[in-house]
């Protein structure tokens, strides 16, 4: 289902006032600002503000972990013997940050003065993609990527990013749990379309449900006891599902290639944001209700984003890209343009 329509007004000749009031009309966000960083031809992986800051973390490959002050609008500095930077998780409560890296290793470092403590080398075929924290436990548990069978979290404890233990499963992809108040975890398994319960303490499996499609990204809503989910695949939609009865209580049509999603609870909206150049912005008008209220052009490649909590500003990146001719399996090679990568702002209406 297509879903790029046409939400950004063209602005009008008129006064001052009348040029705000045009302007914003029939906006739901509004484009601030574009931020050119020095970089290198290759990608990027996940961005992630620190709680309570206005810092933001861009997990560059080649470019290593570059840190953005989104307030004063400028690079506050790029995290030493980072390169290769792809999932951050930053713990202001024990001071400290992590990054999965792209040769399976993890980067531990000061998150007050952003100085390396440790590389420790995890996984020997490489790409950790990232992480999460259990507050129950106080354990952190970074995830392998894609793998040809199964996939392995490695639990370390997170004050201290001692490695307490690994554990692996059958799945070739798992993404980003779900944690809610009580510690248990809700793991998506992306290409089996399954959502895993996980005990918190030894991660034995103790639940398991259908998703309705290639579920990639899981968040938990406390308010509602509902875990708040997108899928990539044939059939990209957002759902809200119930681990209580282990239903799908809603779903909506969403943009396909996502990789970000955000949960404004001041404004009751979710939004994803799609590798093809826009975000779809769904209104949550109840636990199980929900409606499409449209979609944002940001810039083709604009996959990931993370959303302020502070203000609920969309940050999304992004880079020039030339894409080469189809080899005989169709594979085509995509090359970033060196210079070219930008930080876009958009602001809630």
């Amino acid at each position: 289902m297509q879903l790029r329509s046409l939400v950004m007004t063209a602005a009008v000749a008129l006064g001052a006032t009348g040029l705000a009031q045009a302007d914003d009309a029939g906006l739901l966000y509004k484009f601030s600002s574009s931020v050119t960083l020095p970089s290198t031809e290759i990608g990027w992986d996940y961005i992630k503000m620190q709680p309570g800051s206005s810092r933001l973390f861009l997990a560059r490959d080649a470019d290593g972990l570059t840190v953005f002050d989104v307030d004063q609008g400028k690079i506050v500095t790029t995290v030493e013997n980072s390169k290769g930077a792809n999932g951050p998780l930053l713990l202001p409560q024990y001071n400290r940050g992590y990054v999965a890296n792209t040769d399976g290793s993890l980067l531990s470092f000061d998150l007050k003065t952003l100085k390396p403590i440790e590389r420790l080398a995890l996984d020997k075929e490489g790409g950790l993609n990232s992480g999460v924290h259990n507050p129950l436990t106080k354990e952190i548990h970074f995830i392998t990527s894609s793998r040809p069978s199964q996939s392995t979290w490695y639990t370390l404890d997170a004050a201290t990013g001692k490695l307490l233990k690994t554990t692996t499963f059958p799945f070739r992809k798992m993404d980003d749990p779900a944690i809610d108040e009580a510690g248990n975890i809700y793991a998506p398994a992306r290409y089996n379309n399954l959502i895993l319960k996980l005990d918190p303490k030894t991660l034995k499996e103790t639940a398991r449900w259908n998703a309705p499609c290639n579920v990639s990204k899981t968040r938990w809503q406390a308010s509602t006891k509902r875990i708040i989910a997108a899928c990539v695949g044939d059939k990209p939609q957002f759902f809200s599902f119930d681990p209580a009865s282990g239903k799908v209580t809603a779903s909506v049509p969403i943009g396909p290639r996502i990789d970000g999603i955000g949960i404004d609870e001041k404004r009751k909206r979710i939004v994803t944001s799609s590798n093809e150049g826009y975000v779809t912005v769904i209104q949550q008008q109840g636990a199980d209700q929900y409606e499409l209220l449209g979609t944002v052009t940001t810039r083709v490649e604009a996959r990931m984003m993370f959303m302020d909590e502070r203000n609920g500003n969309l940050y999304l990146v992004t880079a020039d890209m030339t894409t080469g001719k189809p080899d005989a399996q169709g594979n085509a090679k995509e090359t970033y343009h060196p210079g070219s990568f930008v930080l876009l702002t958009y602001k809630p209406i």
